[in-house]
């Protein structure tokens, strides 16, 4: 049951799935009565809500204040069923939370979990994003929360500052003996994707950039980089509390132990008027 308008139900089903046949499929609906909703919902408005294109449905400026406008509707539309059902029972919301998988696995997700049990309404969805998209997600609405590096928060955000991300470097066991300097100037990097920067950072901050070789390896999944590196196809940095059972079991080993370099991380979130409690909590439980 949605207390919402029709117009915005099909606005909001837009915004999740990215395309009209997406949304279409997801309420119930043909392409065209979405089509219908959202140009009635536009007329009403004076303003246009997205920009359409062969990639699908893209939010105008308008259209992303009216997802936050939906949000907070959504929260206060939970809270007024439960009580029209049951003044004493539960807040009835569904939030998502976003950010790097390794970090969301490790820390986030136990630490998110432990605020349900005062919460028993509230259905969380994690979405591990390994992109640093998580501004994206809360402009549109994809997410309600979202780890993000520090730097990538806003003024138009709310945020909290969460223990850093500590990184360390990694290579096989097989390597354990080896200098750092040969693994550096012989062995390729294998890192996220071209734009992650963060082993070359740590290098720099060894003074060891320099002597690294250009040309890495790629792979979008720290469990891949992981495996790749055990594989002995080269070495990278990797979250410490990923890393902790893998070091554990032998099949990778810290290059250099006595270094790590810390990445600045934040919750953040787009303020609201008055803060539903469950939303504080969660805001509280997440470290």
């Amino acid at each position: 049951m949605s207390l919402l308008n029709p117009g915005i139900t099909a606005f909001m089903a837009i915004v999740e799935h990215g395309t009209v046949h997406g949304a279409a499929r997801a309420i119930g609906l043909s392409q065209t009565g979405v089509t219908q909703r959202i140009r009635a919902l536009e007329r009403h408005l004076g303003v246009t809500l997205f920009t359409r294109s062969r990639k699908g449905m893209r939010l105008t400026n308008e259209g992303t204040a009216l997802v936050r406008y939906c949000q907070r509707a959504a929260d206060l539309e939970g809270e007024l069923l439960s009580f029209l059902h049951d003044d004493t029972g539960p807040a009835v919301v569904a939030l998502n939370i976003t950010g790097p998988s390794s970090l969301m696995r490790c820390r986030i997700i136990p630490q998110a979990t432990l605020a349900l049990a005062e919460n028993p309404g509230v259905t969380l969805t994690f979405k591990l994003d390994d992109n640093e998209s998580g501004l994206a997600h809360l402009k549109t609405g994809a997410a309600q929360l979202a780890i993000m590096p520090r730097a990538d928060v806003v003024n138009e955000l709310d945020s909290k500052l969460l223990a850093p991300a500590r990184h360390r470097l990694l290579g096989p066991a097989a390597w354990a003996s080896r200098s750092l300097t040969d693994i550096i100037k012989t062995e390729r990097i294998i890192d996220f994707n071209e734009a992650d920067n963060a082993t070359f950072s740590y290098l720099q901050e060894c003074g060891l950039r320099e002597q690294a070789r250009q040309r890495r390896h790629f792979a979008n999944s720290p469990d891949a980089i992981a495996a790749m590196i055990a594989d002995g196809l080269g070495y990278s940095v990797l979250p410490e509390d990923f890393a902790e059972p893998l070091l554990a079991s032998g099949s990778l080993v810290d290059l250099n132990p006595k270094k790590w370099l810390d990445d600045e991380v934040a919750l953040a979130w787009y303020p609201r008027h008055e803060m539903p409690a469950y939303f504080s909590a969660l805001i509280a439980a997440i470290e």
